[in-house]
């Protein structure tokens, strides 16, 4: 019997939870699967997971079709219906031992094809420990899920629950375990991750994390994912000020750069907001770099509400950029608001957008030729900067390294050295 095959859509988060499923489920014994771990982010992601569902349905025609993540927490009725699926579980029960235990050939027919809870009802998030993914260079911890904000162009709370913080003692003894196995980086990651914390006892903050694994752990590279800039706390910037092991680099979720679009889609943050975090963050590391999630089209954006977003690349120096255009996701209160920007409009701002950010990445590889730089090697020839630029190398590198490199030129989207 062969064994499961996944395949996750979305997220680094929905990757990280694959990677754990695998564990689980080869220690329950489940064989002759294939596990599909779902994205909602937009109504495109929904379609294009039961387009992938048909397909490995169709490439495996002898193999139970298990579908989880968040599309299918949702609307697990949905996927159920579906010819092509044997079972359906929740963002919940897919981390649960038990739950494989009972999808393995000794429990087939009598498990309940659906196994999906109410999210919003979880108030505990357990530390995974798994044994990184990706390289063998750089491995993700998850500290958080869930999210207690209600933006309005966004599902993911109904997938993935209210937040919930995974305790700072089992965060530390996870990374001293990926330590111990030779992890030179390790990145946090969850949904919302600067409210982590906030339901724990005493209610500490990411910065308070930040510098707690710095200090009992000897992690040479710390890295944060996606956070929102509007809740980074006193600690978390003297992290950025103080400590060189955390990496210079920071996704925002910034999602628009007009005050009016972005009190519309009922975010916390203004565009003056964003512009200081930026200023102040590279006022405390000069060589911090930043990355952006940035929609394009949300109802009602006028031209000039796009200009701020496309000038908002400009004024916080922002060179990854993560555009999205807008689609209205079924259940959101973003898809009842009227005056929606035509599709061929959306399209060539979020075009727009994607080259402002491509000029900026340009700038960015420019500038640091000649510099000195400690890369660590993902494959023999290729690793990253500190601020996650890929580095081409000439010359075979030991992978999972961290080595001093000059950078001689720039070749694509990439520095070589």
């Amino acid at each position: 019997m062969s064994a499961p095959k996944f395949t996750t859509l979305g997220c680094r988060l929905n990757a990280y939870e694959t990677q754990a499923m695998k564990d689980l489920a080869e220690t329950a014994g489940v064989t002759n699967a294939v596990v599909v771990n779902t994205c909602a982010v937009t109504a495109e992601a929904v379609r294009k997971a039961r387009q992938e569902i048909r397909r490995l349905r169709r490439e495996n025609p002898d193999a139970r079709v298990i579908v989880t993540g968040c599309a299918a927490q949702i609307d697990p009725d949905s996927f159920a219906a579906m010819d092509e699926v044997d079972a359906v579980i929740g963002n919940t029960e897919k981390m649960a031992a038990d739950t494989w235990k009972g999808m393995s050939a000794d429990f087939i027919g009598e498990t309940e094809a659906v196994q999906v809870n109410d999210i919003m009802s979880v108030t505990e998030t357990a530390g995974h420990l798994i044994d990184g993914f990706g390289t063998r260079s750089r491995a993700y911890v998850q500290v958080q899920n869930g999210c207690d904000h209600r933006c309005t162009f966004c599902i993911i709370p109904y997938g993935r629950g209210n937040s919930r913080s995974v305790a700072a003692g089992v965060v530390v003894d996870q990374i001293k375990r990926l330590r111990d196995q030779g992890y030179n980086e390790v990145v946090l990651t969850g949904v919302d991750l600067t409210s982590w914390g906030a339901d724990l006892p005493g209610t500490p903050r990411l910065g308070d994390l930040v510098m707690r694994i710095l200090k009992l752990t000897d992690v040479p590279r710390l890295r944060i994912s996606s956070i929102d800039s509007i809740e980074a706390d006193d600690n978390l910037m003297m992290a950025i000020a103080t400590q060189p092991r955390l990496m210079p680099h920071l996704h925002l979720s910034l999602q628009h750069g007009d005050d009016l679009i972005l009190k519309r889609m009922k975010r916390r943050h203004l565009r003056d907001d964003a512009i200081r975090f930026c200023e102040e963050a590279r006022r405390l590391r000069p060589d911090m770099t930043f990355g952006a999630d940035i929609i394009a089209g949300f109802p009602t954006e006028t031209d000039a509400h796009f200009e701020n977003s496309l000038k908002l690349v400009q004024d916080c120096d922002l060179t990854w950029l993560h555009v999205f255009p807008y689609s209205s996701r079924p259940g959101t209160p973003a898809a009842r608001i009227p005056n929606k920007v035509n599709g061929t409009v959306i399209k060539d701002r979020a075009a727009r957008l994607r080259a402002a950010g491509d000029d900026r990445v340009l700038a960015h590889l420019a500038a640091q030729v000649g510099r000195d730089h400690a890369v660590l090697m993902e494959a023999p020839d290729m690793g990253r900067t500190e601020q996650f630029t890929e580095v081409r190398f000439t010359t075979p590198q030991p992978v999972g390294q961290i080595v001093l490199a000059t950078i001689t030129g720039v070749s694509g989207s990439q520095l070589t050295a």
